[in-house]
């Protein structure tokens, strides 16, 4: 085997000038692949973080995946008459018997979950009105399963629960309508009840859309203002582990009979839309290290036209076809190791530039740095793929070479 590696070693060294450019070609190939890959991963994470981090892993619905079938169908299923036009009754909306549904969900390992009355309302302050969405909460419970305890800037979420008409709102519609902290305004539900609420704390996510047009208070008091008592219509669910929210939320959903939807399945389009351009961007990184690849086999390709009567003389000696393979198969691995090992360096210190970079995305007011993902496994895929690629670029010209009749081409050089 070192026999083979010294005459493999030789040619490369023989033509030095295009085994340096083939070993560029794949040092820039796999230095590229990391630097691309490591961005699109990395801002892949970080959105699949928000997502995870700012909305709860599994909600549960106050309705049925599919309309219930009316009894009539139940009991004549195959009825000779079919009676068109029949409205299903009219059922209050909300959760039945959510306590009980609570405690079938705390039943499951690594679950928590919070009760939740969400209902749209009127904010009536100094003459101006504006709808928002009133969220009636268990701060003991919802502080476990949301962010927004972390998102509250004034007062603390507690302070629904110890105050008889506390209400949190974001620092956004507060500024709005010109609101502080300890503000009265008046809160006019669907059914008409108007209360007046105390603002007890304030918070501010970043969204400005839903710093704008989301409240908080306390559930039992929502469930007042809205003449809808003892009654929840969603339970949102924390999980210790979110990528296991789809299954889970299939177990739950025949657990407690309601509508559970995962955070996988409610943003399935964009889920669908990062696939499809992780798709893209291997495809672009792949071709580029295979166009490096092209450049070994041209060396290869070429030591192999001019190696001709040598390769001749080595097999006259006893080297079998396979023993030429090899050498030249060699030499392609050779450039490819090299060049994935100088490629990672190089790869690595693009990657730590690129997460040097800070920019400032429209309305934002700070600035931001790049996420870029240092996962072992695309370290270990690029310079796979640069391996493999030389020496199938390696091995086909390496073909030609074990091919070769001595006896031809000694006579012919005779």
């Amino acid at each position: 085997m070192s026999l083979h590696v010294d005459i493999a070693f030789s040619h490369l060294r023989g033509r030095r000038r295009q085994t340096l450019v083939s070993l560029l070609g794949v040092v820039l190939g796999v230095a590229f692949f990391l630097a691309v890959s490591s961005l699109m991963r990395g801002s892949e994470r970080d959105l699949i973080a928000r997502l995870v981090d700012t909305a709860p892993h599994i909600t549960v619905y106050d309705e049925y995946r599919e309309a219930r079938p009316q009894p009539a169908r139940l009991l004549w299923p195959a009825g000779a008459v079919e009676i068109r036009g029949v409205k299903p009754k009219a059922e209050r909306r909300g959760i039945r018997q959510y306590r009980q549904k609570l405690q079938v969900i705390d039943a499951i390992r690594g679950t928590q979950a919070a009760p939740v009355l969400v209902s749209q309302a009127i904010f009536s302050f100094a003459g101006r009105d504006e709808a928002v969405t009133l969220s009636g909460i268990e701060p003991a419970r919802m502080k476990n399963v949301s962010q927004i305890d972390e998102d509250i800037v004034e007062g603390r979420l507690e302070d629904v629960d110890t105050n008889p008409n506390g209400i949190i709102i974001g620092r956004a519609l507060a500024r709005k309508l010109s609101l502080e902290m300890g503000d009265t305004v008046s809160v006019v539900s669907p059914a008409g009840n108007v209360r007046a609420m105390k603002i007890v704390g304030l918070f501010e996510t970043g969204n400005a859309g839903y710093d704008e047009g989301q409240t908080f208070a306390q559930l039992t008091r929502v469930q007042a203002l809205m003449n809808r008592p003892n009654v929840a219509n969603m339970i949102v669910i924390k999980l210790q582990d979110a990528y296991a929210a789809r299954s889970a939320a299939a177990f739950i959903e025949r657990s407690v009979g309601y509508k559970s939807v995962s955070w996988q399945e409610a943003s399935k389009d964009l889920l669908d839309a990062l696939t499809v351009r992780n798709i893209i961007m291997y495809t672009v990184v792949g071709a580029i290290l295979l166009v490096a690849c092209f450049g070994i086999y041209n060396v290869i390709s070429t030591v192999v036209l001019e190696k001709t009567r040598d390769i001749a003389i080595l097999k006259s000696m006893g080297f079998h076809a396979r023993d030429i393979r090899l050498i030249f198969v060699i030499e392609g691995a050779v450039i490819g190791l090299g060049g994935s090992v100088l490629g990672t360096v190089m790869g690595s210190a693009m990657m730590r530039a690129i997460e040097q970079v800070e920019i400032k995305p429209p309305g934002s007011t700070e600035a931001i740095n790049l996420p870029v993902y240092w996962g072992i496994d695309q370290f270990a895929l690029a310079a796979s793929f640069a391996i493999l690629s030389a020496v199938i670029a390696a091995w086909l010209p390496a073909r030609k070479g074990g091919r070769v009749h001595p006896v031809d081409i000694l006579r012919g050089a005779a």
